[in-house]
């Protein structure tokens, strides 16, 4: 889970996008605040509505939605691909929406990278010339353009494929190619939209896996689009869910799944495999004194990684936290309860 110690590398405030004619005189006259009703009368669409989020540095935060929930607007607004019509976006503490055309191009050459759910190869070029083609565009010798790129090709697993073109490639390896284009700019701040969704599924799973281990690697700051939540719990430290182009509620996967804020988020939550997104302190009770242990976990782990474990010991297991203090008992019927979905939350000690 993400500190929220950490500074907040990008955020926005009060942020909307509205389309439609006189769009940004009608924001401006409502002083940046419109109910659906005003849009609708006003014959405008709000993509994004008032949208407010804190990025910190090196987390994974997902923003999530059905389709047409604003969440791809909201990426393109954040990195100003589109223009925003009300509010702030900030980066590294500067207002981007002040930032000239001449500087945020800057910007996005050397501090953003981008993956989006096609991947845009350039079918003439090799693997290497398409890695290699950012650098080419912001000026970087050629012997430093190739050994930047080989360095990213080797870090996404692609070695050995430097010099085939796009069109020798599986989907798999298209889109670690785009990925490895994006990484070779040294972002410091890295957008993807759906970059997987396209791909089938044990591909899709197999780049999920590829994400979490680059991102112990190179712990980059992610803002990352999904309308799949269980992709979103395998990846997230935080979620922000949208819904008509609002955000509805933010929070760590387990906070959405147990303390859902609207019914709209539980009905989103609602199928959602619990053993894969509760952890053991939230399962959790108090240590019965005296009482037996089959062996021990640490508060975050998932149930999933020891409930085979735990309902074959028979016996609770102690919750311990990152020094090893005692913090209270899981039992084998409560993990049972939360796999057949009878869990009752457990009081804390």
């Amino acid at each position: 889970m993400t500190d929220v110690k950490r500074p907040v590398k990008l955020s926005c405030r009060n942020l909307w996008k509205v389309f439609g004619a006189g769009s940004e005189e009608f924001m401006r006259r409502n002083n940046g605040a419109a109910s659906a009703q005003a849009l609708g009368e006003a014959r405008l669409i709000g993509a994004v509505r008032q949208a407010s989020i804190d990025v910190h540095e090196g987390e994974i935060f997902i923003v999530m939605g059905l389709s047409g929930s604003g969440k791809s607007t909201l990426l393109r607004c954040l990195s100003r691909l589109i223009e925003p019509t009300y509010g702030e976006v900030n980066f590294d503490g500067r207002d981007l929406l002040k930032a000239s055309d001449a500087e945020l191009i800057e910007i996005r050459r050397h501090k953003m990278g981008m993956v989006f759910q096609h991947f845009a190869l350039l079918p003439h070029l090799t693997v290497l010339e398409n890695v290699g083609f950012p650098l080419s565009v912001q000026g970087v010798p050629k012997p430093e353009q190739k050994k930047r790129a080989q360095a990213v090709i080797d870090l996404v697993g692609l070695k050995g494929r430097e010099h085939h073109y796009p069109r020798e490639l599986s989907g798999g390896q298209q889109q670690r190619v785009g990925i490895a284009r994006s990484l070779a700019v040294e972002p410091e701040i890295w957008f993807l939209d759906e970059p997987f969704s396209a791909l089938d599924p044990l591909i899709r799973r197999e780049m999920q896996s590829e994400l979490m281990r680059l991102q112990g690697v190179l712990k980059k700051t992610i803002v990352f689009i999904t309308h799949d939540f269980d992709e979103a719990i395998k990846l997230a430290d935080r979620i922000a869910i949208m819904k008509d182009g609002e955000i509805i509620q933010i929070g760590a996967p387990e906070e959405l799944v147990l303390n859902p804020a609207t019914d709209y988020v539980a009905e989103f939550t609602r199928d959602v495999n619990r053993a894969k997104v509760m952890s053991a302190q939230s399962l959790m009770r108090a240590s019965a004194a005296g009482g037996q242990h089959a062996g021990k976990v640490d508060a975050k782990a998932k149930v999933e990684t020891f409930a085979a474990d735990i309902v074959g010991a028979n016996l609770p297991f102690a919750v311990t936290d990152g020094k090893g203090r005692l913090l209270g008992e899981v039992t084998p019927q409560a993990v049972i309860d939360l796999l057949a979905g009878r869990h009752v939350k457990q009081a804390q000690p």
